[in-house]
């Protein structure tokens, strides 16, 4: 199968059967987005729900976060992966964010590279969901989906390079959601252990399903 006709029958299932896929973070406003996103770095949603209503209920503003210090901020979040570091760089954020954008959550790359600690991806959820822009987040998942499927070549062995093959196939009107096609279908159907091929509407159009035995589906596949 040649890999537009792939995208096709992907794109097709996806639009069909999740036309409103959305983020699972819990989040009241784009600053509160920003803040759950760079707590998510290798950490499921799950668990950064379950400590942002305490953490957004002390600093519900950048403002108010950027007058605390890290050793409070990593009281609300230590059951975070890597908590020291994620609680260092939201001060720093928040700090940034206070003194060069009078607070509000800019909606450009370039600008949301500024801040501490977001990076390209965090920078294209927020574009995204936020913002309801045309970009691309690349995380594990979304890397790794797209790998089986086959929606980009092995040579795409970056999450850039995932990323710049993903908005050259994808239509601009529907890239804000892709990101979320991809990384639920990830979670939740391609897992990146035992991913459940059989079961999987869209087996027929996955390049690894029909290149490797059923049964050992996604175990020599690409990791991120």
């Amino acid at each position: 199968m040649r890999q537009k006709e792939r995208y096709a029958i992907i794109l097709d299932y996806f639009r069909k059967t999740m036309p409103s896929a959305d983020t699972e973070l819990n989040f009241g406003n784009t600053f509160q987005l920003l803040v759950a996103v760079m707590l998510s770095a290798q950490c499921t949603d799950k668990r950064v729900n379950m400590v942002t209503p305490a953490l957004f209920e002390h600093y519900p503003s950048a403002q108010s976060l950027a007058e605390a210090t890290p050793a409070e901020v990593l009281a609300y979040i230590k059951s975070i992966s890597y908590p020291n570091a994620k609680a260092q760089h939201l001060v720093e954020m928040a700090k940034r964010l206070t003194n060069d954008y009078g607070g509000e959550v800019p909606d450009t790359m370039e600008k949301l590279l500024t801040l501490p600690g977001v990076g390209r991806k965090t920078a294209n959820v927020i574009m995204a969901v936020a913002f309801g822009k045309s970009a691309m987040a690349v995380d594990t998942h979304v890397y790794r989906v797209s790998h089986r499927l086959g929606l980009v070549d092995k040579k795409d062995n970056t999450p850039f390079k995932v990323e710049q093959k993903l908005v050259k196939n994808i239509p601009q009107e529907e890239m804000h959601i892709a990101h979320h096609w991809l990384l639920l279908h990830g979670r939740y159907t391609c897992t990146s252990r035992n991913p459940k091929c059989e079961t999987c509407a869209i087996h027929d159009a996955c390049a690894e399903y029909h290149s490797n035995a059923s049964a050992s589906c996604g175990e020599n596949g690409p990791r991120p």
